[in-house]
């Protein structure tokens, strides 16, 4: 089995904003102290909407770069890199586009939900048809075992699943395939090999996942096994094919979603999101008028909190004890609304100190984040070009 392995990216639109960090860089954060982690910038996926005004591109790139590091994302426990400074992401792209149906990318929720979105531009194009498929290439190269992501984009995972689940089947036969297979099971030794095949059994005949899981920590705990006769084992215990692909699950963010100031998602192109790094003035002013429940129209008027957008940002910002408070306060009209707003927006200017203090560092020398950059550039690729070493064998591609 391949070692467990965190990918995640975004496309470049500039600044930070509050939603991308709770939905987003602050489940970063905490997996980069956990598990191996690569984030990148999704600079081609942003050509995807943008292919008529890429100039803009490059000044969001950096920008969200130092977003990223103010945030907390720390380059000497994560690998960030730029995706079209790895070339071989398009080559995976190109590779697993000839055998994808086209129905699986035409299905895609945010397929047609974006193109109602985006009315003003024209998006009948392969690239924004296909960026699912290059999103998938995006995690497969790594063989990614987790991708932390929002709800929304959950689709997108079940589909670089089914397309590595594909790929697998159609190419992950190699010749001698069950002797070999056969063969590494007695490299187990007769206890383990015993256990492996019972355990096989139990999944291909009953479908017992659990069966699949304890077969899949017995083969990560042997230690005699090479990699290419652990990577037979974990391919025989489904069926009949070599594993060269992972399929990565999800890793969904404590809170996916946080309200702008007028109630929707929080999202620049809205108008209504806070900055990561925005001055305090301006997150006071617009937090103090954000939108409330609609029926407190006067202070000694009761409240749900349920129906405040606020209320919502206490659950991103509020401990238990301040919550019970706001919410006793506001159903009886104890407290106003600006008493309400005035704890987040005190919460929000702690939050973001220090993130000012980290970010002041990379702009007043920006050749400490291309430096960054280029050594995470160097580590992804030599990751990617492993995967399409493995990919071009098993394709019939590696012409010597």
């Amino acid at each position: 089995m391949y070692p467990e392995r965190v990918v995640s990216g975004m496309r470049p639109t500039g600044a930070m904003h509050l939603g991308h960090y709770h939905g987003a860089l602050k489940n970063w954060i905490k997996l980069q102290a956990e598990l191996p982690c690569l984030f990148f910038v999704a600079d081609w996926h942003a050509l995807t909407t943008h292919y008529n005004d890429p100039g803009i591109i490059e000044s969001s790139v950096w920008e969200m770069l130092v977003d990223w590091l103010a945030a907390g994302v720390d380059p000497s426990q994560a690998t960030l890199f730029i995706q079209s400074k790895v070339p071989e992401h398009a080559e995976l792209h190109l590779l697993l586009s000839m055998a994808a149906p086209l129905a699986w990318l035409e299905r895609v929720p945010a397929y047609k939900d974006q193109q109602e979105k985006l009315k003003d531009r024209d998006l009948a194009t392969y690239g924004f048809l296909g960026y699912p498929l290059l999103q998938a290439a995006d995690v497969l190269i790594y063989r990614a075992s987790q991708v932390p992501v929002g709800d929304d984009q959950v689709p997108h995972i079940e589909m670089m699943r089914d397309i590595a689940r594909r790929f697998n089947h159609l190419y992950g036969k190699e010749k001698g395939f069950e002797e070999k297979a056969l063969e590494a099971v007695r490299k187990l030794g007769s206890k383990r090999a015993k256990m492996y095949t019972e355990l096989r059994s139990e999944f291909q005949q009953q479908g017992r996942v659990d069966a699949l899981d304890q077969a899949h920590a017995l083969l990560s705990d042997a230690q005699n096994l090479s990699m290419i006769d652990r990577e037979r084992l974990f391919g025989y215990l489904e069926g009949s094919r070599k594993l060269i692909l992972v399929e990565p699950q999800v890793k969904l963010a404590a809170i996916s979603r946080l309200p702008g100031v007028d109630g929707q998602k929080m999202s620049k192109s809205y108008g209504n999101a806070v900055g990561l790094r925005e001055d305090p003035e301006s997150v006071t002013k617009k937090i103090r008028t954000m939108t409330t429940d609609p029926a407190r129209i006067r202070r000694t008027d009761t409240g749900e909190p349920e129906k405040c957008p606020v209320w919502q940002l206490h659950q991103a910002y509020s401990d238990i004890r301040t919550r019970a408070w706001v919410y006793q306060g506001c159903t009886s009209a104890g407290i106003g609304c600006l008493e309400c707003k005035q704890l987040v927006i005190d919460a929000i200017i702690k939050e973001q100190e220090p993130m000012r203090e980290r970010a002041q560092q990379y702009l007043d020398d920006p050749s400490l984040v291309r430096a960054i950059v280029a050594d995470g550039c160097d580590k992804a690729r030599k990751l990617a070009q492993e995967t399409m070493r493995d990919v071009r064998e098993a394709m019939g591609l590696s012409y010597t």
